[in-house]
């Protein structure tokens, strides 16, 4: 893992969340080529910049660094959704999905 994946996987969560550069540079409170920049490579995220941009991004830093399994924008949003359930919500949702994968 280096820079480029960095730099790429921010450009791909991004693009996935349907946000434009300059947009999402100026909801971090940045000017409007802070994201470009690091597009770009000319500029890497500061530690709690970067976490920051992975709240903002819908994703944990353990989640940006997984390169083995991408979630989709969907699979994220019902990620956001199951995190804010108590333990029996997030059990009836697991049970409701363990009965849709059998019924396929």
């Amino acid at each position: 893992m280096d820079e480029k994946f960095i730099r790429d996987r921010i450009t791909e969560l991004r693009l996935q969340k349907d946000v434009p550069e300059r947009k999402m540079s100026i909801e971090l409170g940045h000017s409007t080529s802070y994201i470009h920049s690091i597009a770009s490579g000319r500029a890497l995220p500061s530690m709690p910049e970067f976490l920051y941009i992975c709240d903002y991004l819908g994703v944990t830093p353990m989640e940006f660094f997984n390169e083995s399994e991408h979630t989709t924008p969907i699979q994220q949003r019902a990620i956001q959704y199951i995190r804010q359930l108590d333990e029996e919500e997030a059990r009836l949702i697991v049970d409701l999905l363990e009965r849709i994968k059998k019924m396929k």
